[in-house]
């Protein structure tokens, strides 16, 4: 089932289409629009094409054809300056956390403050730092390095280093992979809380259907490179077609 563009959205996706040479074609169309303050999340086998739609949405990849709105602002074709403003408000949390090994946790979480926030004071560094590592229930962890880190230590320092510019969308993808049950269900309350406290719209990527059921406000299922069914957990556990049926036994 395509899902109908809102124009009030904060994302809009509409005709979205990738390929990787000429027979894979893993988006065909997709239709797919985040609302101010949701969580959206999307399902669908290996290979569907969830992670490439967010990475199209954030121009890590760029789209076949299809056009991406953030914001209200086409970016298919922005310039670098103009795309770069738009990323500065788009937070994603990659997989594997991609925390720089060399680095302590606070040396991490200053990366983007010095790359993006270059007129704060020494203190306002500390401040935001501080904040955003107790936004993840993790400052004590602020001089340790990587290597010490458990891996929902890590899941929540990466979540705190991309909190830390204030993003206004977040994108989760695969944010429970790896992770032990009770892990996975803490990873999954903070980004409720995280929700509810900063007002961010999400598209959260999973597997994990403990995930999707604590915190989709709505859930999409990708099939066949399109979007093939959405609504709200319960009522796409209850669906008649086995198929979607499936992800929720």
């Amino acid at each position: 089932m395509q899902e109908e563009i809102n124009a009030s959205a904060v994302i809009n996706i509409k005709g979205l289409c990738k390929s990787f040479g000429e027979n894979n074609d893993v988006l065909k169309g997709v239709n797919l629009s985040v609302k101010k303050g949701e969580n959206l999340v999307v399902i669908g086998k290996s290979g569907s094409g969830k992670s490439i739609t967010i990475k199209c949405l954030v121009r890590l990849i760029d789209a076949d054809k299809g056009v991406i709105k953030v914001f209200g602002t086409t970016i298919n074709n922005l310039g670098e300056k103009e795309l770069n403003a738009i990323r500065i408000r788009i937070g994603f949390l990659f997989q594997n956390s991609a925390l720089y090994d060399s680095m302590t946790v606070k040396e991490n979480l200053a990366f983007p403050l010095m790359r993006h926030s270059t007129k704060l004071s020494l203190k306002e560094f500390d401040d935001a730092i501080n904040e955003s590592l107790e936004s993840v229930k993790l400052i004590e962890a602020k001089d340790k390095m990587p290597s010490e880190l458990s891996g929902g230590m890590r899941k929540r320092v990466g979540l705190a280093r991309t909190l830390i510019l204030k993003p206004d969308i977040m994108l989760y993808d695969e944010p429970t992979t790896g992770l032990d049950t009770i892990t996975s269900r803490e990873i999954s309350h903070l980004i409720l809380e995280i929700q509810k406290k900063n007002k961010t719209s999400s598209i959260i990527i999973t597997h994990d259907m403990t995930c999707a059921k604590l915190t989709g406000d709505r859930i999409v299922i990708l099939r066949d490179g399109i979007i093939y069914a959405e609504g709200t957990y319960d009522t796409l556990e209850k669906s008649e077609d086995e198929w979607v049926r499936s992800f929720f036994i």
